[in-house]
């Protein structure tokens, strides 16, 4: 469960990026954010894993206050049950696919098999099996750098469920995919969300595919929430609402 209760957000510049945030997420959920750039999405996924913290109000994830008291050793240990996806991949190019799922793994083993990466056997087998869960188990041994931008992504959520979250956290996941692909790596997040009972939220630059893949949909213009419900409640109106005008089915498919 994720928590939001009158939660505020302003940046040191002075910068208002949330106002008055209340929702609740229950375990399992795969909730969509949509709205304008600067409207607020990134900051609201970067509270939940204390990557930036509140300014006021109370976030409580899997039962912890995320507050000034969650720091060293219990930061870390709250944030393994958090896996982050970002647009970039951020994945080690150089290496094999399995070790940079392995490298989700870090965090769980002692400082000399860390320093030297010795993976157990156990460990290995995790990772092949998240990469079987993507559909891209024949990839392993291939350098990273040499698969194309969906099959990236697809390692990145590889590695992410190898480290056994609760929750997993995507911002503009499929932002720098062609369509096709990035049709393909959403329909691997619905997968994992069905069958691990993962929550997924995910900030959304295609309209279409948040109505399309998500259950449910948090619409947020200049730091508010303005709609939040099942992605079949969604009209053009809501829309309207959201991004501030009309918006055409080509909107819809860009924005």
């Amino acid at each position: 469960m994720i928590k939001f209760e009158h939660v505020d957000k302003t940046y040191p510049d002075g910068t208002v990026a949330l106002v008055d945030i209340t929702v609740e997420i229950p375990q399992g959920d795969f909730v969509a954010i949509i709205g304008l750039s600067g409207a607020g999405k990134s900051t609201l996924i970067k509270l939940i894993n204390k990557m930036i913290p509140v300014t006021a109000g109370r976030l409580v994830v899997n039962d912890i206050e995320v507050d000034n008291s969650l720091k060293g050793k219990k930061l870390r240990t709250f944030r393994r049950k958090i896996g982050m996806i970002f647009q970039s991949f951020n994945l080690i190019g150089r290496t094999t696919v399995i070790k940079n799922v392995l490298a989700a793994r870090v965090a769980e083993m002692d400082p000399i098999s860390s320093l030297f990466g010795i993976y157990t056997r156990a460990d290995k087998i995790l990772a092949l099996e998240a990469l079987e869960q993507v559909g891209i188990l024949e990839k392993a041994y291939n350098r990273a750098d040499k698969l194309s931008g969906g099959q990236q992504q697809r390692v990145a959520l590889s590695r992410t469920i190898a480290q056994n979250p609760s929750i997993i956290l995507a911002d503009e996941p499929v932002a720098s995919l062609d369509p096709i692909t990035a049709k393909q790596v959403m329909s691997d997040f619905e997968k994992i969300n069905k069958e691990l009972n993962i929550t997924v939220i995910a900030n959304m630059h295609h309209v279409d595919m948040a109505l399309q893949y998500a259950r449910r949909v948090v619409g947020i213009r200049d730091g508010r929430i303005v709609f939040d419900g099942p992605s079949s409640a969604v009209t053009n109106n809501l829309l309207k609402e959201i991004y501030g005008r009309e918006m055409t089915d080509d909107d819809i498919m860009a924005k």
